[in-house]
């Protein structure tokens, strides 16, 4: 019964945060933690629930995802730029994920990093939101292409656990004059090919110990996925509504708070 109550609140913490720009694997990384549970033998499940927020996207968006099928079959442009700058800004992640992916799971164990990447990010988030351009870009599709890559080579700076994927990706939007919802859709639809990547590269190499039963359980993965997914779909809509009137500042402050709250903790322990 206590692994189960883990499982759900894991789930939850994964589900709330994902898309926020607080860090789901940071915050999942202090849960284990917090729960005294081995950060080596949960890391899989906290790579794979994190599928489940990924799905909450397609349902909440399934009308732009068909209205893009759509125009793919009549190759309207529109359609066409929205699908390329998508795979653009994943090219960067995929090849520097596959080039460095030991070093990175090195650091999913360390809370103390994930800690002072929070704060780090928390002061970024606040110096992006004053000194960032006027935003004059609306819609995933109208982003100009190098303006896509440079948000690519940007979301590379989540593979520091703690620093957050939409964390990354928002604020590199923003930077590059892209408005505050569109800046916050384009995390979204991003995460959907660079969780894909990251669950199969993650599921392909722990496959023996998945089905040997040596590290947490196909089960307990499966009731985490859902957990996640059913968050995720309430978090998502409150979140656009938040950012839409009151930015990313009320975030930035939180991660700050919740990163030196976490760092005192963790020097006592």
């Amino acid at each position: 019964m206590g692994d189960i109550i883990s499982i759900i609140l894991l789930g939850i913490v994964e589900g709330v945060t994902e898309f926020l720009p607080v860090s789901s694997t940071g915050h999942l990384i202090l849960a284990t933690k917090l729960l005294g549970y081995d950060a080596a033998r949960w890391q899989v499940f906290n790579i794979v629930i994190q599928l489940g927020a990924i799905l909450a996207i397609v349902v909440l968006y399934w009308r732009t995802f068909l209205a893009v099928a759509m125009g793919l079959a009549r190759r309207d442009p529109v359609s066409l730029r929205f699908v390329r700058n998508i795979l653009v800004a994943f090219i960067p992640a995929a090849i520097l994920g596959l080039a460095i992916h030991k070093q990175i799971e090195a650091l999913l164990g360390n809370a103390v990093v994930v800690s002072i990447a929070l704060v780090v990010g928390g002061i970024a988030i606040i110096l992006v939101e004053r000194l960032a351009p006027k935003s004059d870009i609306v819609g995933v599709a109208d982003i100009p292409l190098g303006k896509v890559v440079g948000i690519g080579c940007l979301q590379c700076l989540a593979m520091v656990p703690g620093v957050s994927r939409s964390g990354a990706t928002i604020l590199g939007a923003l930077a590059l004059g892209v408005e505050r919802r569109t800046a916050a859709e384009f995390s979204f639809f991003l995460a959907i090919p660079t969780m894909l990547g990251a669950t199969t590269l993650e599921l392909v190499k722990n496959r023996h110990e998945l089905l040997s039963g040596q590290g947490v359980s196909l089960g307990a993965i499966g009731l985490g996925f859902i957990v996640s997914f059913i968050v995720a779909v309430l978090v998502v809509k409150w979140f656009v509504g938040v950012v839409t009137r009151y930015g990313f500042v009320p975030f930035a402050w939180y991660r700050i708070i919740a990163g030196t709250a976490a760092f005192v903790w963790l020097m006592t322990i």
